[in-house]
């Protein structure tokens, strides 16, 4: 695997300094159905540390794996080889560490939008009120205040999946793992929604991975860029971006910013999997 250096004359400022690994993964292979019987290898032989605050992004081409990853990382899924590990414990579960924002919002569209939010707080049978209020502070973060009583319906696809970003937000996750969640969104919204992620990120030092199709989305965001192989989904390289924050949308004009997207193009390209 490869490790690639920030380009020359960098600036090194990030806006939570990384110390302690909070999720790591060790030799993590999954594989769906027997190998002899014509199984499918997901994943294979991945290892890798993420540390405290960082904020990563997982590139790579349709069907390498990212969003598999993901879910191991959540518990969702159990490798089939290797070891996961949040703060040095085994993840053999779901883990109330780590929460997670799918690619469509999951609303339940007969519950409020601040009955959606709490659902987990109802799952794990914890006191309603003080989770409420909660609630209340975070959708008026993202900007939801006023629509705590609406219908899932009744919002615009950014609207929902603020709304699940919150959901996820309730239960005080130190780990945020975010599947794609812009994908279905309209380029405007998901600019806006880029900058969201990035404010909550720089306000919390919560760690989030960020699973994207987007090369401009992972450069953007992230702090290291973590490059994956077509399936069997293997890490081939991870990038370390030194760009400074805050960061703001016209940062993407930038020479600094256009080498970053030629070095990750260039690895996808040398596996074939860009035409």
């Amino acid at each position: 695997m490869t490790h690639i250096q920030p380009p020359p004359n960098h600036i090194a400022q990030n806006a939570h300094s990384p110390r302690k690994t909070v999720l790591a993964a060790q030799r993590l292979t999954k594989r769906y159905g027997a190998r002899m019987a014509g199984g499918v290898t997901a994943l294979s032989d991945v290892s890798f540390g993420i540390f405290q605050g960082e904020l990563i992004s997982i590139v790579g081409p349709s069907g390498c794996g990212k969003s598999t990853l993901l879910r191991a990382l959540a518990g969702l899924t159990r490798p089939t080889e290797g070891t996961l590990s949040i703060d040095g414990e085994p993840l053999r579960g779901p883990s109330s560490k780590a929460a997670m924002v799918f690619q469509q919002p999951v609303l339940l569209p007969w519950r409020t939008i601040i009955e959606n939010v709490l659902l987990p707080i109802e799952f794990r049978a914890l006191p309603i009120a003080p989770h409420r209020e909660r609630a209340h502070a975070l959708l008026h973060k993202v900007g939801l205040e006023g629509f705590e009583n609406r219908y899932p319906y009744e919002l615009s696809g950014g609207m929902q999946q603020r709304a699940a970003i919150v959901r996820a937000l309730i239960q005080e996750p130190q780990i945020l793992l975010m599947d794609e969640p812009f994908g279905a969104l309209d380029a405007m919204t998901r600019e806006q929604m880029t900058l969201d992620v990035l404010a909550l990120w720089m306000e919390t030092g919560k760690t989030i991975v960020f699973v994207t199709h987007s090369i401009t989305e992972a450069i953007f965001l992230s702090q290291r860029i973590f490059v994956m192989t077509a399936r069997p989904g293997r890490l081939t390289a991870i990038i370390d971006v030194d760009l400074p924050f805050p960061r703001t949308l016209d940062l993407v004009n930038t020479q600094r910013f256009g080498a970053y997207a030629a070095q990750v193009r260039t690895l996808l390209n040398a596996q074939g999997d860009l035409s």
